[in-house]
């Protein structure tokens, strides 16, 4: 890897093993799962029963994270993939809903009680 030495403040290359990524990315990790475990548990019934039959799909930066989708999977015992092209598919997405922005304004809108 290269970068700058926080301590020396010059740039610098070193050699890092892939146990050490792991041990690195650990604890992040770790959020991740319990925030996703977080989230499934206070899921409305009807997206549950979607999320059982279609499973979820990632996207965003962690989801470049080699093996997360299994790691989710296993952990959650639902079907995991990883979006197309992930870095650009929230923009994607946003992008197409206000392209739609009359058809979907009520589901936005959501309940004011």
């Amino acid at each position: 890897m290269k970068g700058r030495d926080l301590i020396a403040g010059i740039p610098r290359s070193a050699t890092i093993t892939s146990e050490e990524v792991r041990e690195a990315l650990s604890e992040p990790i770790q959020v991740i799962l319990d925030a996703v475990k977080r989230t499934l548990e206070t899921t409305d019934p009807e997206l549950s029963a979607d999320l059982i039959d279609r499973g979820m799909t990632l996207c965003g930066g962690g989801a470049l994270l080699r093996g997360i989708d299994r790691l989710i999977a296993k952990e959650t015992g639902l079907t995991v993939r990883i979006a197309e092209d992930p870095l650009t598919a929230v923009a994607r997405g946003t992008g197409a809903v206000l392209e739609e922005l009359d058809r979907v304004k009520d589901m936005l809108e959501g309940d004011e009680e």
